[in-house]
């Protein structure tokens, strides 16, 4: 099995300064990457910044013999998105790598959201992601390669209480990652995004705003998934997917409890009615079995053109 190595490559990883991002920078960097751990250094609600967790970081891997430097700009804003690439390049030259990282969490109910709440949320994950996105796109078509890692969240995908600001922003996340990945593939640039789970402070927040007991400082949880909750375990596959071995592109992934998975949006077979004028309410309703059944299969359409393709092969209504 061959040694995936970042030799040569220059990676931003936001969110860095902590939990599965900072895994990432380090293990980016341990196999020979210069990173740029980004990190505004604020609380899991993205309150206050200070440099020192990036700081601590950046220490980590210098001290285990790597290149890294620290970086503070806030990804919401296009200034700050710009200062970060900018930081890299003038730091190291070039950008073959972007995982898209950081988040925040400020968790009610959905009538209790405020819209500060929402906003915030929405920009750090969903506007963030984009914004450096977009500032280090010319770049690497420039260059003609890049991989970008796009952090998505089952939360999202598949919905949990209390976290609708956080939900739809990673929903947001994997749809800006399916566009990215269809206009970037013929440059070079391959995107995919990651669905990871991790013991944590965004963790431990949630299970306390459900009222669970997390005075311990950490998410009681049963013994039997061992330590497949540590942050580390989502490093692999970000990494896979940020090297230069990974020729997939436009698709998520779950790591979840160590088993490492693809997640896609499939579309059953359903019920097609005539092509010239509109199915009734009536035959709606008389076909909703049909139109739900999973059974008889399903498919996954790559694009909206490809969805029409797969609808006109399936034919007309008897």
């Amino acid at each position: 099995m061959a040694t995936i190595s970042f030799e040569n490559r220059v990676a931003i990883v936001t969110g860095a300064g902590g939990g599965i991002g900072r895994t990432h920078a380090l293990e980016i960097a341990r196999r020979g990457g210069k990173v740029v751990v980004n990190d505004l250094g604020g609380d899991v609600g993205g309150r206050g910044g200070s440099g020192i967790m990036a700081e601590r970081v950046v220490e980590e891997i210098r001290a285990a013999g790597g290149t890294a430097i620290a970086n503070g700009d806030s990804v919401a804003s296009s200034e700050g998105a710009g200062s970060l690439v900018a930081a890299a390049l003038d730091a190291f030259g070039r950008i073959d790598v972007l995982i898209n990282n950081a988040g925040i969490m400020r968790n009610a109910y959905l009538e209790d959201i405020s819209d500060q709440d929402w906003d915030d949320v929405i920009a750090t994950h969903l506007t963030g992601s984009f914004k450096v996105t977009r500032a280090v796109w010319p770049h690497m078509k420039a260059q003609r390669y890049g991989r970008i890692v796009f952090t998505a969240s089952s939360a999202g995908l598949f919905g949990t209480p209390i976290l609708a600001n956080y939900a739809a922003a990673k929903a947001g996340v994997a749809g800006l990652m399916n566009v990215a990945a269809i206009e970037g593939e013929a440059h070079g640039i391959l995107c995919n995004g990651i669905m990871p789970n991790a013991e944590g402070r965004m963790a431990d927040r949630m299970m306390a705003d459900l009222g669970a007991d997390a005075s311990s400082g950490s998410v009681e949880l049963p013994p039997e998934i061992g330590n497949s909750m540590d942050p580390g375990f989502n490093a692999p596959l970000a990494i896979f997917l940020a090297s230069e071995a990974c020729t997939s592109t436009h698709a998520l992934y779950s790591q979840c409890l160590g088993r490492v998975a693809r997640v896609f949006v499939g579309v059953t077979t359903g019920w097609q009615g005539q092509r010239q004028t509109p199915a009734s309410v009536e035959e709606i309703a008389e076909h909703w079995a049909e139109i739900g059944d999973t059974s008889r299969g399903f498919t996954t359409p790559s694009t909206p053109h490809h969805e029409l393709a797969l609808v006109l092969s399936q034919g007309n209504a008897a």
